[in-house]
Formats: C-alpha cells, sequence, structure tokens
C-alpha cells in the first residue's frame, strides 16, 4: 500500500432509510467522495448502527432508545398531524380487529401503533404477525388489520374503510408532533464538518423538494403534485421544543408499557455542544441505579445493558436477576426450579457447514458420518419412554442426503410408536430443508407439524451478529435468517426455545446486542418459552481458539440474560457445560429451570466435555440448592406437584 493511500481519511459511513421522505435529508451524500452511503430498511439502519457498520445514522427512534448512549442532531423525520405514510387499515373498526399485521421493518411505528391502539381499545387483546409490507397489505380482511410504512403506506388509508394515521393519532391524542426518525450516532461521531454537511444536505434537499417528489411521481406513474404535497405538508425535519417534547413523551409512553428503556434526552442533543453530565448537572444513573430501574420492571437498553455486564458487582447482579426470576415465577412457585425427562438424539453427524467451533459434525462422504437407524433409535427412545420421559429433543447436521419425507416419515413413526413429544430441528436444519426441496420455511414447518413435530429448538444461534457467525462458521445462515424461521414458527403456532453460545470471538457488546434481538424478536410474536446460554467448549477437533470463559462470566452473562430478556418467562442452567455445583449457583443467579435428564449429549462431548445426571441426581442438586422441584413438558406445565 503507498504512504499516500495509507493516510487518506476514512470515509464517514452514513446509514440512511431508504424511503421517499428520507431523501431531502441525504440529498447530494451518495455524490460525496467522502461518504460512504447506505440506504435500507429502518430495521437495516438500525442494525448498522448498533453494530458498528455505520458512523450515524437516520435511526428510527425507538430503535436509538433500544442502542442507547446516543447522540442526536436535530434533523429528522417529522410529523405535526396526519402523516399519510404510517397508517393502520382495516376492514372492520379497529375496536373490533383480532389481528394486526406489521410491517416489522420499523419498530418506532410497531411501538405507536401499540401505543395509539390500545389507547382506542381500552386493553382488548391484539394479535401481532410481522411480515412484508406487501404480504401485510394483502392479508387485510375480516378482523385482521395492517401496519403499512415507509413508500407503500402513502395514501393507502384512501382503500379502506376504517384506517388510523399514526402521526395524526399522537397528535389528537398529546397535542405534541411525532419524531419517526432522527439522525443518530456515538457523539463523538458527531464531528463539526459531519454536522455541517448533514445540515447542508438538508438545506438543499428542502429546496429541491419538487424536483424529488417529480421523480419518484414519475417512477411510479402517480400524481406529482400529492407527493409534493406529501413531502411538503405532511413531512417535517426540523426538531426544535415541540418536537423534543413529543419524542419525550412517546420514550415515556413506550417505557410505561414496558416496550422500551428508560431514556433521558436532556443532554443527548448536539446542539446543546459538550456534554453535559445531566439536567442541571445532575449525574447520569449509577450501576446500583440501572439495578433497581430493572427491578422495579424497567427495560434496559443496550448501552445500560452493557454498563451493567461490565461494571456491575457480580453479587449484586445475581441479586437482581433473582429478584426478576422470583417476581416472574407463578403464584405460590417463587421457590420452585423445573427440569425434563427427555434425551438429545442426534439423528445424524453429516453437516456442510464446516463450523470452526464443531467438532461433532462429520462431512459428506467421510468414513466416521453416520444416520441412526430405526433400530438404534427405537432403542434410544424406549429407554425414554421407560424413564417417565416425555419428549426428544431431535437435532443433527445438515445431511443433503435426508429429504423432507425422510423427516417427516421419522416423525410420524416416532408418534405412532413411542406418544413422545418431538422438541426437534434448529432453525439451521428447518432453513436447509426448504433451500433442500426448494420450498418456503413456512410450508417446511407446515408439513412437518401435520408430520408430528411439536416446538423447535434454539439450536445454532451462536452469536445473532453477522460479524461473529462470518468468522466462525460462515456457511451458516444468517441472523436475520435464523430469526426469520424463529418468526415463522412463533406465527404458526409454535413455541421454542431461544439460546447463546459465547466464548468465541464475540465482544461483550455482542452477546448485548444478540439477547436485544431475541428480545425483540419476542416482543412481537410472545413465542419463546425459556433461554439458555453457555460458553464455547474448546477442545479437540475444534478449529477456533476459545475467547472469554469462567464461572463468574458464566453466571454473569446468565443473570444479565435474565435482566434484559424480560419478556421470556424462564431462564435454564447450563449445568451440561458448566457442571452440576455451578448449575446449582446458577438457581442464584436467575435461572428457574435445570434443562435436561441427560442421557446422552453428542456435540459438546465431542468437544471434551461430559456432564450427565439422572432424574434423582436432578432433584437431590435441586433440594440441596434450596428449592422444591417440578417436573415439566416444553411448555413448562408442571408435570408433578413441586416437592
Amino acid at each position: 500500500m503507498s504512504v499516500e493511500k495509507s493516510l487518506e481519511k476514512p470515509r464517514v459511513r452514513i446509514a440512511g432509510v431508504g424511503y421517499l421522505n428520507a431523501a431531502p435529508l441525504l440529498f447530494g451524500l451518495d455524490r460525496d467522495p467522502d461518504v460512504e452511503l447506505f440506504l435500507g430498511s429502518p430495521a437495516e439502519v438500525t442494525r448498522r448502527l448498533a453494530e458498528g457498520e455505520a458512523d450515524v445514522a437516520l435511526v428510527p427512534v425507538a430503535g436509538a432508545a433500544s442502542i442507547g448512549d446516543l447522540a442526536f442532531l436535530d434533523l429528522g423525520i417529522v410529523a405535526r398531524g396526519p402523516v399519510r405514510s404510517v397508517v393502520v387499515v382495516a376492514e372492520k373498526p379497529l375496536e373490533e380487529i383480532e389481528e394486526l399485521a406489521l410491517d416489522a421493518s420499523s419498530r418506532t411505528s410497531a411501538i405507536l401503533a401499540r401505543i395509539e391502539l390500545s389507547a382506542r381499545r381500552q386493553g382488548k387483546p391484539l394479535r401481532f404477525k410481522a411480515m412484508p409490507p406487501s404480504e401485510a397489505i394483502a392479508s387485510v380482511k375480516g378482523l385482521t388489520g395492517a401496519l403499512v410504512i415507509g413508500d407503500p403506506a402513502i395514501d393507502l388509508a384512501e382503500r379502506f374503510p376504517f384506517a388510523l394515521d399514526l402521526g395524526a393519532a399522537f397528535r389528537e391524542r398529546t397535542g405534541l408532533p411525532f419524531v419517526f426518525a432522527a439522525w443518530a450516532g456515538r457523539r463523538e461521531a458527531f464531528t463539526p464538518e459531519l454536522v455541517e454537511r448533514l445540515r447542508e444536505a438538508a438545506r438543499v434537499g428542502l429546496v429541491a423538494r419538487d424536483t424529488l417528489a417529480d421523480r419518484y411521481a414519475e417512477a411510479r406513474g402517480e400524481d406529482p403534485q400529492r407527493t409534493r404535497d406529501y413531502l411538503h405538508s405532511s413531512i417535517h425535519y426540523a426538531i426544535g421544543p415541540a418536537e423534543k417534547s413529543g419524542l419525550v413523551r412517546f420514550f415515556d409512553d413506550a417505557a410505561k408499557a414496558g416496550l422500551l428503556p428508560e431514556t433521558d434526552l436532556a443532554s443527548s442533543w448536539i446542539e446543546t455542544g459538550p456534554r453535559a453530565s445531566g439536567p442541571e448537572g445532575t449525574a447520569p444513573p449509577s450501576v446500583d441505579d440501572l439495578l433497581e430501574r430493572v427491578m422495579d420492571g424497567g427495560r434496559l437498553s443496550a448501552a445500560q445493558a452493557l454498563r451493567i455486564y461490565r461494571e456491575a458487582d457480580l453479587f449484586a447482579l445475581g441479586i437482581a436477576a433473582d429478584h426478576v426470576r422470583k417476581k416472574k415465577a407463578r403464584a405460590g412457585s417463587s421457590d420452585v426450579v423445573t427440569y425434563i425427562v427427555d434425551r438429545n438424539v442426534n439423528y445424524t453427524n453429516v453437516c456442510t457447514t464446516s463450523c470452526r467451533f464443531c467438532a461433532f459434525y462429520r462431512p459428506v462422504g467421510h468414513e466416521e458420518g453416520y444416520v441412526l437407524s430405526r433400530e438404534v433409535l427405537g432403542e434410544k427412545l424406549q429407554e425414554v419412554v421407560d424413564a417417565g420421559g416425555v419428549q426428544i429433543l431431535l437435532q443433527g447436521g445438515l445431511n443433503p442426503e435426508l429429504r423432507i419425507e425422510w423427516y417427516e416419515d421419522l416423525f410420524r413413526w416416532i408418534k405412532a410408536t413411542y406418544g413422545l413429544g418431538l422438541h426437534g430441528l434448529s432453525p439451521e436444519e428447518i432453513l436447509h430443508i426448504a433451500q433442500l426441496e426448494e420450498l418456503p420455511v413456512a410450508t417446511v414447518l407446515t408439513r412437518l407439524r401435520a408430520a408430528g413435530l411439536d416446538s423447535v429448538p434454539g439450536g445454532g444461534a451462536e452469536i445473532l451478529v453477522d460479524r461473529v457467525r462470518r468468522v466462525i462458521a460462515k456457511a451458516k445462515c444468517t441472523s436475520d435468517e435464523w430469526l426469520g424461521v424463529m418468526r415463522t414458527a412463533h406465527h404458526l403456532g409454535f413455541r421454542s426455545s431461544a439460546t447463546m453460545m459465547y466464548g468465541t470471538v464475540d465482544t461483550a457488546e455482542e452477546r448485548v446486542l444478540h439477547l436485544l434481538k431475541l428480545r425483540e424478536l419476542q416482543d412481537e410474536t410472545g413465542g419463546f418459552t425459556a433461554f439458555f446460554c453457555w460458553d464455547f467448549q474448546y477442545e479437540k477437533g475444534t478449529r477456533i481458539h476459545a475467547g472469554d470463559h469462567g464461572t463468574q462470566l458464566y453466571l454473569r452473562t446468565q443473570a444479565l440474560a435474565r435482566l434484559v430478556l424480560d419478556n421470556v418467562d424462564h431462564v435454564g442452567s447450563s449445568w451440561v457445560t458448566q457442571g452440576p455445583g455451578v448449575g446449582q449457583l446458577a438457581l442464584r443467579f436467575g435461572a428457574d429451570d435445570w434443562g435436561s435428564v441427560m442421557f446422552e449429549e453428542n456435540v459438546v462431548s465431542s468437544a471434551g466435555t461430559t456432564f450427565r445426571m439422572n432424574a434423582e441426581m436432578i432433584e437431590r442438586q435441586v433440594h440441596a440448592a434450596g428449592f422444591r422441584v417440578a417436573r415439566r413438558n416444553v411448555r413448562y406445565d408442571h408435570l408433578t406437584e413441586p416437592a
């Protein structure tokens, strides 16, 4: 590399939503040689800012609140009344609909819809289902409505007998404007040069609104005057005192509803100059204050969770997690720990993903590759039945020789012969079958459910940040694909678990982001029953070295998960990787479940970790830790009286 090349100033990375309403704020940035501009959905813009792939972003305000510790520039996308491009539509009165199809690309609009509809429906429950905008619009029928945002929503309300413009609804309820998105980033990213660049783009872009509107209308064969009116009258771009008050009101409403963390905006605005410590010089919340806040039911942002993870006293963190565990327990069961009698059956070790952390898999054609025969499977399943077991956990590699009919035949045989619950196939395996058969994931899941699949395990999540996944398992599905399979499964009525394997190349920040992605999907679907985490087991056969490890880190990670995942009912102790003694400690750090009886385990044990325990031993361990114990099923119903 030449000296001149190495001394070049890196381009500033800017992300913005690709909708018409954002175009005036982004004007000319795509031609700026000092800027690397990305345009995408609100969700993708938020992800890039959260994961450090953008320096600043025109980010939806709910995403900014979830990230936390961001500075805001006083430019954004604002509605001071009807916005026309964020609407709820239905064939029936909104008080009567039972389901709302969500364009889930913007959590801001989804949260605002929940708040405004709740105010109108007086607490009447409403189911939510995320899907692409075109599918959301097409799903509007009978008692199903839809939330649609951005360009597909412009003037959509005119096509339906019942509609709610969310900009107008917020103004009517609060008397304040609503800020949908704003320029945000780490404070140090907002150099004077960048602030001036963004302000100049807005100045020129606002002058060019008619040109932008005409181009948009011509490309779509629409009335240019309506598009001009939209950019001039429906969308505003300055964030002044009234807009800031509206943003504070939205954040307060969302925090009270348990949908966003508490957000302090008093010292967050760039135009205030050097950052103050808070209103009237007060210090930001201490770690102890944050722990108190979450014990009282508050939600943590990524920045707050990271502070707790790094700075909290281990035992204070454990006390907070234990407090949340007790609050989430069913009445009279705060001292009850559950477990399940099942068996982890790995039906094949043949796999095409070649994960660097896995010592279990064998490539296609390897002499040690296997697919279990019905005879061997039958022996394993009969042992579960004889021990009073209720299900099997069925997972394996991505074996291209096994087609969907093989799984359907296997599931029907298991159900007919042994009557066991079937907790099977990670999202990675389901996606593999869908790709192999060239079928939609929903079709694969529907067929497998008809054959006997009851629930979906959370395997293969590792860390739901693609930087990590590209290093440790580059052939695996992306984080969005993993979450997408779970979303589909939940919408079809499946329940599932959620997991995290940390300790490879992941950072503390990335573990926190993993937890927030699970929390956001759970907000949407409510389909996760429990969360389990463990550290990477580095031993023979793996091709990646271990990162952060240790008992204290495990307890800290599990306790943090209990605090962050405020919408997931159960957290399991990972005694299989940590050992029974640490498993007992985990029950005082937020866990309320011991997991499974271990007849066998092949993946972790391939790396040298071989803890085993039967039901009697589990109950003895739980009692010794000071808890009552009950057997459960996959939905966490008690199958025995706690004792």
